[in-house]
């Protein structure tokens, strides 16, 4: 492996990490002459200060984060810089706001508490939203900054707040523990730009042929994940990667994932439109009221462009 280059890899816990895991898997990135590490983040807040300090190249991110550290609006202390640039688009991902079971409603809300990363990133924007829509104003609920998904589960499930925002797998196996879905962003954002495979701008800019190369194994673990002759393969791989999963919630989870309208974007496009969806929120919820419309500023897709065209 000496010969090898190391790409460090930040990432969110969940199922959208499938093709980096089938490109570890079936030697992707190897050919490549890549060894990529990934590393699980707890935060977007641990996530963007590690970045900053240099300890990760390759972000796999909500491109909100991207928007949000872009324009000096990051949930870290003040100064932090994780210098987010979009290489590729990742997932729509749908977000489900999971409940206790004794909430079903959202008026059964009112005087609880709900989990989020932090209180100003892009997913709490879209809860925000949802929230406004169905009649529950912010002021009818408390918020409390937890982490990444598995520790807001964590702490539903544990009785300690009354709803969260989950994706897969968490979603699925919320219900199949008797948890409630309360509603999913699907029901209210035609598109929405959830992940996005991002970099470091320096390190893109000293890194060309090290990034395409990750862009060229990426995709063809994502085609791997995608293939339908690999379904069977794809689920194991899942359940060896998340063993907390009940074989039970494979399928459910298995058909979110593969869907573009609520997991994975096929061949890793950006949705220009979801992009917009998320510089409207952050726009309307994100402090200093600044209105964001261009997309391009978060965006360096020359390397992505590149490989598509075999270069």
């Amino acid at each position: 492996m000496s010969d090898l280059k190391t790409v460090r890899v930040i990432a969110f816990p969940g199922a959208p990490n499938l093709p980096t895991f089938a490109a570890m898997e079936q030697g992707f990135f190897a050919e490549e002459e890549l060894q990529v590490d990934v590393t699980l983040t707890p935060s977007s807040v641990a996530q963007a200060e590690k970045t900053a300090a240099g300890e990760f190249d390759i972000v796999f991110t909500a491109f909100d984060n991207v928007v949000a550290y872009g324009e000096g609006q990051g949930a870290t202390a003040e100064g932090v810089n994780p210098d987010y640039v979009v290489l590729m688009g990742a997932t729509q991902l749908e977000l489900a706001i999971v409940t206790a079971p004794e909430v079903k409603t959202y008026e059964d809300l009112k005087g609880r508490s709900i989990a989020l990363d932090a209180l100003t990133t892009g997913f709490a924007f879209v809860l925000f939203d949802m929230m406004t829509k169905s009649g529950l104003k912010r002021e009818d609920v408390t918020f409390a900054a937890v982490g990444a998904t598995p520790q807001r589960w964590q702490s539903v499930k544990a009785g300690e707040h009354a709803a969260t925002l989950a994706i897969e797998p968490f979603t699925s196996i919320a219900k199949r523990s008797g948890f409630n879905v309360l509603d999913v962003s699907s029901n209210h954002f035609h598109s929405y730009q959830g992940g996005a495979i991002a970099a470091r701008r320096a390190y893109a800019a000293e890194n060309p042929e090290t990034v395409k190369a990750f862009i060229r194994a990426y995709l063809k673990g994502l085609a791997w994940t995608l293939h339908d002759a690999n379904r069977e393969a794809t689920a194991a791989l899942l359940q060896s990667k998340m063993p907390d999963i009940q074989p039970a919630a494979v399928p459910s989870i298995m058909a979110s994932l593969l869907s573009p309208r609520s997991g994975l974007t096929p061949g890793s496009d950006i949705l220009p439109e979801g992009m917009k969806a998320v510089l409207d929120l952050r726009s309307r919820y994100g402090k200093g009221g600044k209105q964001l419309t261009d997309i391009e500023k978060y965006l360096d897709l020359s390397f992505f462009e590149a490989v598509k065209q075999g270069k």
